[in-house]
C-alpha cells in the first residue's frame, strides 16, 4: 500500500505525521518505508537520521541543437509546450532550466538536427533508519523543476513494501508527481483560517484525481470546532486529531520521534492507520 501525506501548506506539521507513522508501522511489519518527496528542502531525515548506503545521480535528457543541419524552421518551437526553445532570427535557442526533457522537439524536427544530452538535476540517496527502509532526493541548488526529480525518487519504491510518500507542501505539480501513483492520501490541516483555506485547495486536487482520502488535524484545541465544521460541510473524514501539546512541540523542536519519546502520542498513529483501513474497506 502506498499511503501519501500532503498539506495545503507548509508548516502544517505534514513530516511529523509521515515520520512517525512511518516508525510506528516499521515496529509492526519489517517492510516499511519511508520516502521523502520534498526534493527542494528534505528534512525526515533530520528525525530519522538514516545510514545512507547508496547515492544516484538523477539526470533529465535535453535538447542540443546541430547548427550544420538546422535550418532554423520553428517546428521545435512551435511543439514545445514549456517555452524552452526560440528562434531569434536564424538562430535556434534552448533553454535547459524549462526543458522538461519529453524528447518531442527531436521528434518532430524535419532536419535531424536535434539529439539529446543529459543534465545532472540531483541525488537519490537510499538506506535504512532501523528497520524503516528510507529514500529521498536533494535536487541541486538553483534547479528549476523537481517533478524528474521526484520520478527518479519514487522509481526506488519496492512495491511489496508498505509506502510512507512524504509529499511537498501545496497543490502544484511536485505534489501531483508524488501523490497521483498513491492508494490513499493523507492531508494534514492546523484549525487555522489559512489553514483551512489551503486544506480546501488540497481536497479540491486530490478528488480531481479521484484518489481516496482523509484529514488529519493537527496542534488540534479544545473548544476549536473549525475543522471539524469545514470536514463535515465537505463531506471528508478525519483521521485523527493531534492536541497542541508543549511536550510534542518540544520533542520535535529537537528532532525526536514522537512515538519513542512520548508513548501516549502512539494512539493517535494507530487511530489514523485504524481509519484508513476502515476507508479502504469501504
Amino acid at each position: 500500500m502506498i499511503l501519501a501525506i500532503a498539506s495545503g501548506k507548509g508548516g502544517t506539521g505534514k513530516t511529523t505525521v509521515a515520520v512517525n507513522l512511518a516508525v510506528y508501522l516499521s515496529e509492526h511489519n519489517n517492510n516499511v518505508e519511508y520516502v521523502d518527496c520534498d526534493v527542494e528542502e528534505p528534512n525526515g531525515h533530520l528525525f530519522l537520521n538514516p545510514d545512507i548506503t547508496k547515492r544516484s545521480p538523477a539526470e533529465v535528457p535535453v535538447p542540443v541543437i546541430d547548427n550544420s543541419k538546422c535550418i532554423a524552421c520553428g517546428a521545435c518551437v512551435q511543439f514545445c509546450a514549456y517555452r524552452a526553445i526560440i528562434r531569434l532570427g536564424k538562430m535556434i535557442m534552448v533553454f535547459n532550466e524549462l526543458c522538461h526533457g519529453c524528447g518531442g522537439c527531436m521528434l518532430v524536427c524535419p532536419q535531424k538536427a536535434i539529439t539529446e544530452s543529459t543534465k545532472n538535476i540531483g541525488t537519490v540517496e537510499t538506506g535504512s533508519s532501523g528497520k524503516l527502509h528510507f529514500i529521498h532526493g536533494r535536487l541541486n541548488v538553483g534547479e528549476a523543476m523537481s517533478p524528474p526529480l521526484i520520478r527518479s525518487v519514487l522509481k526506488n519504491i519496492d512495491s511489496d513494501n508498505i509506502t510512507i510518500i512524504d509529499s511537498p507542501p501545496g497543490t502544484s505539480c511536485p505534489v501531483i508527481a508524488s501523490i497521483r501513483n498513491a492508494d490513499f492520501i493523507v492531508l494534514v490541516t492546523e484549525p487555522t483560517p489559512f489553514g483551512l483555506n489551503d486544506l480546501g485547495l488540497a481536497l479540491d486536487m486530490v478528488q480531481e484525481l479521484d484518489i481516496p482520502h482523509g484529514v488529519v488535524v493537527n496542534r488540534s484545541e479544545i473548544g476549536n470546532t473549525d475543522a471539524i465544521e469545514f470536514c463535515k460541510k465537505r463531506n471528508v473524514p478525519i483521521l485523527a486529531q493531534i492536541p497542541d501539546e508543549r511536550e510534542i512541540a518540544r520533542e520535535y523542536s529537537k528532532g525526536h520521534i514522537l512515538v519513542n519519546t512520548l508513548p501516549h502520542t502512539r494512539i493517535y498513529f494507530s487511530n489514523i492507520m485504524d481509519a484508513i483501513k476502515k476507508q479502504v474497506t469501504k
